[in-house]
């Protein structure tokens, strides 16, 4: 961050309540919502970071808008883990010299006949310890992206 934004954004801390205000008043052009000092410094602190690097992504923007319109229409929504296979997927996996396969159903994972909530509930009877399942099937790496 610019010395310039980081100046700001420090400055909200110790900044008078009356000063956030006007702060709000300059950067949304409208009056400021009834709410707590700390609503109040998080929001400004975001609108001054987005103002100075730019904002949400176009497809991120039209994205919410959907979502926020199936909220309202009362329509039931879930969102997919981009991680998660499809259902009616297999997974193979060998451990120990055995090769284990786990079935992707729509709401959970069934494995030699048993239904699973999680991959990792899975892969811990598979193995006797904790596994992230993701990253035990090789669905997700171990190191974190950055």
């Amino acid at each position: 961050m610019s010395d310039g934004v980081l100046e700001r954004l420090a400055a909200l801390k110790t900044m008078p309540i009356t000063d956030l205000k006007g702060q709000w008043r300059t950067l949304f052009e409208r009056e400021p919502p009834p709410f707590n000092r700390r609503y109040l410094e998080s929001r400004l602190a975001y609108r001054i970071q987005e103002l100075a690097y730019g904002g949400l992504k176009p497809e991120t923007r039209k994205f919410l808008e959907d979502l926020g319109e199936q909220l309202a229409s009362g329509k039931k929504v879930t969102l997919r883990d981009e991680h998660r296979p499809v259902s009616g997927t297999v997974l193979l996996r060998e451990w120990q010299g055995v090769e284990h396969r786990v079935t992707v159903r729509d709401a959970d994972f069934e494995y030699q006949g048993r239904s699973y909530k999680s991959l990792s509930a899975v892969a811990r009877t598979i193995t006797g310890t904790r596994w992230n399942g993701l990253v035990f099937f090789g669905l997700k790496s171990q190191r974190r992206s950055a």
